[in-house]
């Protein structure tokens, strides 16, 4: 026999053994063999989300403070207009009644150069308009040639007797009159200013009666002046008053009080010659007129009433009332108030767009402690009331609070 003989195999690995055909890619290794030792915080259960809940509860807080900060109870009103046919005689007073009035001026000059034709020798005094006032709680009277001192000591004089109403500190009487210079002269020619009644000095009414002129003080001339073709001197006094006219308009409107109202018809105006005077053209000669507007005016809310009270078929129980518009009105009168009458009798007549007054401590009143519906039936009963809207919030809100100072009544325009 022969010997033994001894075979080495080579080793085969477990890829010679799977068919190529039956192998499976080795995918990666899963990640946590990839990344060593387990993550035990990726393991842990997510924590309460305290910070969103502490958002969420301040944004719901802050709306509910806005809600009752942006809180109101209003009532917004419309207020009631009607337009009635006016055709009334009234009767206003200085001082008594229920329908007053005041007086208002206002003064314009105008020039215009024109040729000039010679000379002549003037000896004029200025002159012009004073409101004088009282603040005793008597009507002064002052004597025809009373006197009037400035500051620098030029005398003007009344050439007619006024009577001055009683007043107060706060809202004295006033009358205006026309004054004129002691003496001749340009140097009476002087800007508004204050005077003093001389006659009453060491007395009382020393500082109860005093005046302002409004305008200057005009006309004051004395020595050879120049001159102008008659003719021409008319025409252009003529184109003077009638470029004064509209000034004059505009001059008086801007003069009305507050609350008060002008009715077309209650002005006149007059006119006034003022001295020639050299013009800066050589051979040329100013042509000058001086306007003044005097105006009756009354309060707003007292003629609305007195119309409102004459008007038929309207139902008027006195509520408060304005006149929206005095476009389509007419005042006429026989004459304009003199000055420190107490009376001024005239008629009015066309159409009046009258507004009712909004109360609004009135409507407040109504509607406190009522709810939403009860509110609306309680402010459509008053007359002034066209429409109304009411408005509550916070919206779950449906009762106005029973203080009426903190309900807000807002009027509307018509």
């Amino acid at each position: 026999m022969g010997g033994l003989r001894c075979y080495t195999l080579p080793m085969r690995t477990l890829n010679d053994i799977i068919p190529p055909s039956r192998r499976k890619e080795a995918g990666p290794l899963p990640e946590s063999v990839n990344r060593g030792p387990l993550n035990l915080a990726a393991d842990r259960p997510p924590k309460f989300p305290y910070t969103t809940l502490v958002i969420v509860a301040i944004i719901i807080i802050a709306s509910i403070g806005a809600l009752f900060y942006f809180s109101k109870a209003e009532v917004d009103v419309t207020p009631n207009t009607v337009s009635v046919a006016v055709q009334a005689s009234l009767v206003a007073s200085q001082s008594s009644g229920t329908l007053s009035f005041e007086v208002i001026t206002a003064q314009k000059i105008a020039s215009q150069s024109v040729k000039g034709a010679g000379t002549k020798t003037v000896n004029s005094a200025a002159s012009g308009n004073l409101t004088i006032y009282n603040t005793q709680s008597k009507a002064q009277t002052l004597v025809a040639n009373t006197r009037f001192a400035t500051a620098s000591g030029l005398i003007f004089r009344i050439h007619a007797p006024v009577t001055i109403p009683s007043g107060t500190t706060a809202k004295p009487g006033s009358v205006t009159a026309k004054v004129y210079a002691d003496q001749a002269g340009s140097t009476y020619n002087i800007a508004p200013t204050s005077f003093t009644v001389p006659g009453f000095s060491g007395t009382p009414q020393a500082s109860q009666v005093y005046a302002r002129s409004g305008n200057a003080m005009v006309g004051g001339a004395s020595g050879t002046v120049p001159v102008v073709d008659a003719a021409l001197e008319s025409q252009a006094r003529d184109a003077l008053k009638t470029a004064l006219e509209p000034d004059l308009l505009t001059s008086i409107q801007a003069q009305v009080p507050s609350g008060f109202v002008l009715l077309p018809g209650a002005s006149a105006i007059s006119y006034e010659e003022l001295t020639s005077a050299p013009s800066a053209t050589t051979g040329q000669v100013d042509v000058k007129e001086q306007g003044t507007i005097t105006a009756v005016v009354f309060p707003n809310a007292a003629l609305a009433k007195a119309i409102a009270t004459s008007a038929t078929g309207l139902g008027y129980n006195g509520e408060p009332i304005t006149i929206a518009s005095v476009n389509k009105l007419l005042l006429a009168a026989t004459e304009m108030p003199a000055p420190g009458a107490e009376s001024f009798s005239f008629t009015v007549a066309g159409t009046a767009p009258l507004t009712y007054a909004v109360d609004s401590s009135r409507i407040a009143a109504a509607v406190a402690g009522k709810t939403r519906s009860a509110a609306e039936v309680a402010v459509s009963n008053y007359p002034e009331v066209k429409r109304a809207v009411i408005i509550l919030r916070p919206f779950w809100r449906q009762t106005f609070p029973q203080d009426p100072s903190a309900i807000s009544i807002v009027a509307k325009n018509p």
